[in-house]
């Protein structure tokens, strides 16, 4: 008795249940381990990327309310690759050149424009930033219940295996019930995790997403008061 309760000592250790464990289980582990791994590479890129953005926005905001004029910061964006408010303000200065080289005369049409231009940039950066934030909310919506199918798997197996040999002691159950938990842990291993950072990164975006929509719109009533100004003496000369 002493022997077999030492043998199923050793057996309980994390390395030794995975191995113990059926193939649905082990392949349930295994996908819980995947999905855990790109949570965290996940976590790694927003935390840099979203770094990254905060640290544009204050520059192109202190850039731009420094006095700066409007030509020669689209010139010198123009021919960069830009992101966040830089692309904002390089599409809405984009189409108001255009509008313009072709003889804008209508002050209405052409502030549509402009707004259309920057409300599809505003919209693709708020896309770039909620990329991968879906698969953080799928990993810690189910993860759990995988590694719950795991566990229920890998319980009726051990029952199963139970009833042949007809063995009912602690010493021979244990192990086999624990490599069926073992499934369950991992999977809130994996979703805990992905949704703490879900929640996290959806606020994040959101206040970025909010930084960008307020430039969007102090941006476009700067530049009416410029249509108006450029128009209306147009206007009343004809």
């Amino acid at each position: 008795m002493e022997q077999v309760g030492l043998e199923a000592a050793h057996s309980v250790t994390l390395w030794a249940l995975f191995m113990q464990a059926g193939f649905v289980v082990k392949l349930v582990m295994l996908g819980l381990i995947a999905a855990s791994v790109w949570t965290w590479a996940i976590v790694v890129d927003k935390t840099v990327s979203y770094g990254r953005a905060r640290r544009q926005l204050d520059s192109f905001e202190q850039v731009f309310w420094s006095g700066q004029s409007l030509e020669e910061l689209y010139r010198t964006l123009s021919d960069r690759q830009t992101s966040g408010m830089s692309a904002i303000f390089v599409a809405a200065m984009r189409e108001w050149k255009k509008s313009f080289e072709r003889g804008a005369r209508s002050p209405i049409g052409l502030q549509m424009r402009i707004d259309r231009a920057m409300d599809v940039t505003l919209s693709r950066e708020s896309e770039t930033l909620e990329a991968r934030l879906g698969s953080l909310a799928t990993i810690g919506s189910a993860a759990p219940f995988v590694g719950l199918f795991g566990t229920v798997v890998g319980i009726m197996t051990s029952f199963q295996a139970i009833a042949g040999s007809k063995q009912t002691s602690l010493a021979v159950v244990a192990p086999g019930i624990a490599e069926a938990l073992l499934a369950t842990a991992i999977g809130l291993l994996a979703a805990i995790p992905a949704v703490i950072a879900y929640n996290k990164f959806s606020a994040d975006a959101g206040k970025l997403t909010a930084r960008m929509e307020g430039f969007a719109d102090e941006f476009s009533a700067i530049l009416s008061r410029q249509i108006d100004e450029k128009l209306q003496p147009r206007a009343a000369a004809q």
